[in-house]
């Protein structure tokens, strides 16, 4: 019985020393990993942004591109349509003006 508790005891003791270097690499562990988690959102967001950016530039050269090809479009065209519109929109901006 003696024999059964000491081993008890030594075996709690044993346990106990060893527990806490463990405990100690375990929050160590997860520490470094929330940093990283946090370096990972901080990447992604700094993305993000560049995706916008990008976005924001890319959809201003399409409305550039767009005006060049509509003002081309216009200008080049023979169409009775475009040249009443263009007259119309001529007269009205006249009217508007004056």
């Amino acid at each position: 019985m003696e024999d059964i508790i000491g081993l008890g005891i030594g075996l709690i003791a044993v346990v106990m020393i060893f527990s806490i270097p463990l405990s100690a690499i375990w929050s160590t562990h997860l520490r470094k990993s929330q940093n990283i988690r946090a370096q990972i959102v901080k990447d992604e967001i700094e993305l993000e942004k560049l995706k916008y950016d990008n976005f924001l530039l890319e959809t201003e050269r399409m409305r550039i591109d767009l005006q060049q090809k509509q003002a081309s479009l216009l200008e080049t065209s023979a169409d009775p349509l475009i040249i009443e519109l263009q007259k119309r929109a001529q007269t009205e901006s006249k009217v508007i003006s004056s």
